[in-house]
This record gives C-alpha cells, structure tokens and sequence, in this order.
C-alpha cells in the first residue's frame, strides 16, 4: 500500500486538468483554466502562463505525482517540459457537463462570428450579421465538434501565408478562418446564398515575366478591375481567399523574388447588412 508523503504528493486548486493515458499508465498536468483552449489554438505560446506546475501527475485532485520510470517509459524522455507539451497537445481537457455546454455554445457565438466576417451575399455583397448567421446554422441543426479550436488557423492551402513579397493589410491581419467555419460555410451554401468574400489585390510584374504570368494568373482571378502593361504589368484584381497561396508562390517563385503583391482589401463588400428573408 502506497503512503503519500509531502515529497511525492502535491495539492492544487482551482485548476483544469488534461489527461493522457500512454503506455498503459494514466498521466495529467495541471493548467491554468481557460488556457488550454488558447494554447491549443497558438493564442497562447508561453507554457509558463498555462501550466500551474511543470509537475506531471497520476491524478492531479489527489496531488499523487507520476514516477521519473513510468514517464521514461511512456514518452521515451524525462525531460518534464517535452512530457508536457506532449499531453497539452494530444491529452483530454476535463471539465463538467455545465463547463462543456458553455464552452459548445461560445464555440458556436465563435464560428458565427468567423463566418460573419468572411462571407457575403454574393449577389449583393453585403456580409450577413451574427445573429443571422447564428440563427442559420441552427436551421441546418450544424452541431460543433468540440475537440476542434475555433481560433485554429485553416491548412495552407486555404489560408494567407505572409511572406516578405505580401504587404499591405496581409502582414499584420488573420484572414483564415476556423476549419469548422469552413465546414459551416459549405452547409449553408445549401440554404442561403452566402460565400466567401473576395480579396483585392495589386501585383507588379517584371515586364518580361508579365505575359507570360498572366496566362498562368489568369484562372485564379476572379475580376480584373485595373490592368496596365507598360514597362512593367500592374493589375488590381479580385480572387478567391482560397488562391491566395497560389498567387503569391507563382509571383514568388516565376519572379525570383522581383514581382510584389499587395492584399489591398482582405472583403470586397458593399455597405450595410445583409437580411435573411
């Protein structure tokens, strides 16, 4: 029978736990609450300001410590930071019935939002409210997968990546919205008329590279509004968030660096609300 003594039992309070079992042994960490959920979507990147304690344990509310030969077994390290890292990433946050409906329900206000301010009427490009969106996705009964973050930024393949060539509103503005608000966006295409808005952007060609980019440009443009091919090709344009990536790796790469693009809007939209009839 195992006695507990003050070197190898540790109490804390007030604390969110996240639990892993790995190797047939059951690990926790004690967190600060609230923290987890932003360090899991990179809001938060100081581990010191989500851990309460580096200590791993074999049951946090009992204070029982988990042992150096259990954890080397497990994770392969000793080193307590990796361990960690390890089970804030792929460990289970515990929380009661009442702390997980608060968390669903902000998660859903969070999706609305996202959406809110990245989509529009395309017919008449004023973006929808909140409360519209909110009241929309309760229409299609679109239920929230809880172990995905909201503030999670999408795949590359849809997101704004800053690079040195990207200026403008890009170098300073997150632009990609939540893969849920993604999934959201796709199931409301089948009930209103809604989608992404488009981005405005300037880009300065080489002259000798011009031609030749604007054919491969081309089908990931959806409008041009200003185009002048004198010493050098400059275009105003409107695109797809979705082909940002590309544009920017065509101009980046094609150019060797001397093409610049300029995001000069991230939401072409007319002025007012939109209204769901």
């Amino acid at each position: 029978m195992s006695i507990f003594t003050p070197t190898n039992q540790i109490r804390l309070t007030n604390v969110a736990v996240v639990r892993m079992k790995k190797g047939g042994k059951r690990f926790e960490i004690a967190c600060y609450k609230n923290k987890v959920m932003s360090w899991r979507s990179g809001a938060e990147k100081d581990l010191d300001e989500v851990l309460q304690t580096n200590t791993v344990f074999v049951n946090v509310s009992k204070g029982q410590v988990a042992k150096k030969d259990d954890l080397s077994s497990a994770f392969g390290t000793e080193d307590l930071t990796e361990i960690c890292k390890q089970i804030l990433a792929k460990g289970e946050l515990q929380v009661s019935d009442r702390e997980r409906q608060s968390q669903l329900e902000q998660m859903f206000r969070d999706i609305a939002t996202i959406v809110a301010e990245k989509c529009v009427n395309p017919e008449t490009k004023r973006p929808y409210t909140v409360s519209l969106i909110e009241r929309a996705m309760k229409d299609i009964h679109f239920s929230v997968k809880a172990n995905k973050s909201t503030k999670q930024q999408v795949s590359r393949a849809d997101g704004v990546r800053v690079s040195r060539h990207t200026r403008g509103l890009c170098a300073n503005t997150s632009v990609c919205p939540s893969p849920q608000a993604l999934e959201v966006i796709k199931q409301l295409q089948q009930s209103i008329q809604i989608q992404r808005a488009h981005m405005r952007l300037r880009f300065v060609l080489p002259a000798r590279d011009g031609k030749r980019l604007k054919e491969k440009l081309r089908p990931l443009i959806k409008t041009v509004e200003n185009e002048d091919f004198d010493e050098q090709l400059e275009m105003v344009c409107l695109i797809d968030p979705g082909c940002f990536r590309d544009i920017d790796e065509l101009i980046r790469c094609e150019t060797k660096g001397k093409g610049t693009l300029e995001v000069l809007s991230l939401k072409d939209v007319e002025e007012g609300d939109e209204k769901l009839e």
